[in-house]
């Protein structure tokens, strides 16, 4: 299934302590493999609902948290998380008609962009999320040298690498080494105030996809200024400068994307 299984404790205790972990508290674990985090997890007081893809690590799951199922403190789930509804999984939390939880994955690396698109953009977000993920897409996430996949992590929360993690500590011990990165801070704020050339509001979903197709279009062509890859489309901005596309901030891009609404609001 392509996991390889932490078993560095050091690793996990960081892990923990980075989620602030509250007593009763809802924690979304992906991937538990053969329970080394759920085990840190539950004893810190969390409510897990765990997702494991392999039916094969169900039973020793079962078998070794018997009680905790019992006592309805883990909830085990085979299955895959993509195909998973989130509003199946949690009940509103009392008085505030929100969901809250925290999202905590040890996940195989080629779907952690999808992890990553399918929480932050959920209907209801996380409030925290800690992954392991590659040491190289953990660095490209927080780099200051933006990227398709920093841009679309920051515009709902902030991320920071809380510590890097040696390939030799897991099993089978993958090729390349790995780092824990924390996002906090979850939100749709950024979008908050974008609105239509006409002042109308644009919906919540529609004006995040036109972000970031604007983004996607200024990353069209990488070795290319970005006044020559949102040419293309007729649009120029004294915005752009003569600047690449990797060196606009997120506010930049902000800024770039009310002048873009704006150009096609007098066009249309």
């Amino acid at each position: 299934m392509g996991q390889n299984f932490l078993h560095n404790l050091d690793v996990v205790q960081d892990i923990i302590r980075v989620a602030k972990i509250r007593k009763d508290e809802t924690v979304l674990e992906i991937g538990p493999g053969m329970g080394v985090l759920t085990d840190t997890l539950l004893k810190a007081g969390a409510c897990v609902i765990a997702i494991e893809k392999d039916a094969r690590l169900i039973p020793e799951l079962e078998q070794k948290f018997a009680k905790e199922i019992a006592d309805n403190k883990l909830t085990l789930i085979q299955g895959d998380v993509l195909d998973f509804d989130i509003l199946s999984l949690f009940s509103p939390s009392t008085g505030s008609g929100r969901l809250t939880y925290k999202l905590i994955a040890n996940i195989p690396y080629y779907i952690t962009g999808e992890i990553l698109r399918k929480f932050l953009t959920a209907e209801h977000q996380p409030s925290r999320m800690v992954l392991l993920v590659q040491k190289e897409v953990a660095e490209r996430i927080t780099d200051t040298r933006e990227s398709i996949l920093s841009l679309s992590v920051k515009a709902y929360g902030t991320p920071s690498i809380v510590r890097y993690v040696s390939r030799n500590d897991f099993v089978p011990v993958p090729d390349v080494d790995s780092a824990v990165i924390l996002i906090e801070n979850i939100s749709r704020e950024f979008f908050q105030g974008i609105g239509s050339p006409s002042g109308d509001p644009i919906s919540k979903l529609g004006c995040e996809q036109r972000f970031f197709d604007l983004i996607k279009k200024g990353f069209a062509h990488k070795r290319k200024k970005l006044s020559s890859n949102l040419a293309l489309g007729g649009f120029t901005s004294k915005l752009m400068g003569n600047r690449r596309a990797e060196e606009l901030s997120l506010n930049d891009w902000f800024e770039l994307y009310e002048t873009y609404e704006q150009d096609k609001g007098a066009q249309d």
